[in-house]
């Protein structure tokens, strides 16, 4: 079992930058692949990034390619996702969710994460 904690989020102007982090407690965090989706009102879960945890991988949707970027730190148990270029339509609660699986092209899936964090809110203002 493994316990998930969102930190950094908050509110922020279009253009903007922030990085949100995800700590992990419980078992060998280097052995889970780690996701971060989000999900704004009204509307379901989407994946945002991936990263795996057999050769550090990532995944990417398209709308957040070449502004996110997944990264993890396996001797302080945490994954990061730095968000550039921030747009309101990134406005969304974000989780970050693990699995012990070795994601490839089903990362993008909900299904494939056992564990799931409480969520932090990104506001993005135009």
């Amino acid at each position: 079992q493994v316990q998930l904690i969102e930190s950094g989020g908050g509110s922020v102007q279009a253009g903007g930058s922030l990085r949100l982090s995800c700590a992990a407690f419980g078992r060998t965090f280097s052995s889970y692949s780690m996701g971060w989706f989000r999900q704004a009102p009204g509307k379901q879960r989407d994946f945002v990034a991936a990263i795996r945890n057999i050769d550090g991988s990532t995944y990417y949707d398209d709308s957040v390619k070449g502004r996110f970027t997944i990264s993890r730190d396996n001797a302080e148990n945490t994954v990061y996702l730095q968000m550039n270029t921030l747009k309101p339509e990134d406005t969304a609660v974000y989780y970050c969710a693990a699995t012990r699986r070795i994601i490839g092209g089903s990362a993008n899936s909900r299904y494939e994460y056992e564990h799931w964090g409480q969520g932090t809110q990104v506001t993005v203002s135009s």
